[in-house]
């Protein structure tokens, strides 16, 4: 049950990109038409950058949804693949989507640095977390395949 519970906080998570890529692309649909680009504006990737600067948060906050999320998009079909979801990794996982939520709401809204920081940094914390007991959970498991193992080789 707890593979299906794994889900939900990826289909958050996935739904949250696809809010920051639809606002992204709403700013900027908005700037274009508030403020036509001439040829200058898009003549290379410096003056594209330039002319999108007053909409450039939703953009980086999409690159920054395709940094530490890569990992936890590894991650879990890691745990469902080796029968490692359990509850606490669920719960993890949802405390993961929250600050990846919190973060790209101030990223994109009001834009408080120290507090970005803290949601960026719960968010690493817990991804850690998820990684290090799946690493200890694989441990757990290749210690007791060993020991069968080894317990089958003296009957065999």
């Amino acid at each position: 049950m707890a593979v299906i519970e794994l889900l939900w906080p990826t289909f958050a998570l996935v739904a949250l990109i696809f809010v920051v890529w639809f606002t992204l692309f709403i700013q900027r649909f908005t700037h274009m038409r508030r403020h036509p680009p001439g040829p200058r504006d898009f003549a290379d990737g410096e003056a594209a950058l330039r002319y999108f600067r007053p909409v450039e948060m939703p953009a980086n906050n999409l690159a920054n949804l395709f940094e530490m999320p890569v990992l936890y998009f590894a991650l879990v079909p890691l745990l469902i693949l080796t029968g490692q979801a359990n509850h606490v990794q669920v719960a993890l996982a949802w405390m993961f989507v929250l600050a990846r939520s919190i973060h790209s709401f101030i990223h994109i809204g009001p834009k408080k640095v120290q507090w970005r920081f803290f949601a960026y940094l719960a968010s690493v914390i817990v991804l850690m977390a998820m990684w290090i007991g799946f690493f200890v959970d694989i441990l757990r498991v290749a210690r007791e395949y060993s020991r069968v193992i080894g317990a089958l080789g003296g009957v065999l």
